[in-house]
């Protein structure tokens, strides 16, 4: 029976669901935990390879001024950003006219 079949007689007033639809809808559970586990190994990994990756870079030696130097940069450049996109959002919300006032 396909899914339209189903939703048609559930709406109609049929009050009984194939027992396969029911098995379906016990794995439907399982689905979010499946993917968390997943989502957790991925990041895990991923995390693993960065701080050998980044501690192996600082094994290698070089200038720790010049590093320090990149990285006030980068957080620089961050924080402009942040400021410029939320000047952007806040004259967009005003040029559509909304409601900035807090409660």
């Amino acid at each position: 029976m396909a899914i339209a079949g189903v939703v048609a007689s559930c709406i109609a007033g049929a009050r009984t669901v194939p027992s396969h639809w029911l098995e379906i809808l016990k794995m439907i559970d399982w689905i979010p935990v499946v993917f968390v586990i997943f989502k957790l190994g991925m990041f895990s990994t991923c995390m693993f390879f960065a701080i050998k990756w980044h501690y192996d870079q600082g094994k290698k030696g070089g200038n720790p001024r010049a590093v320090l130097r990149a990285g006030g940069k980068v957080a620089a450049i961050f924080m402009l950003a942040l400021l410029l996109l939320g000047l952007l959002t806040f004259g967009l919300m005003r040029m559509l006219g909304l409601d900035l006032m807090f409660p």
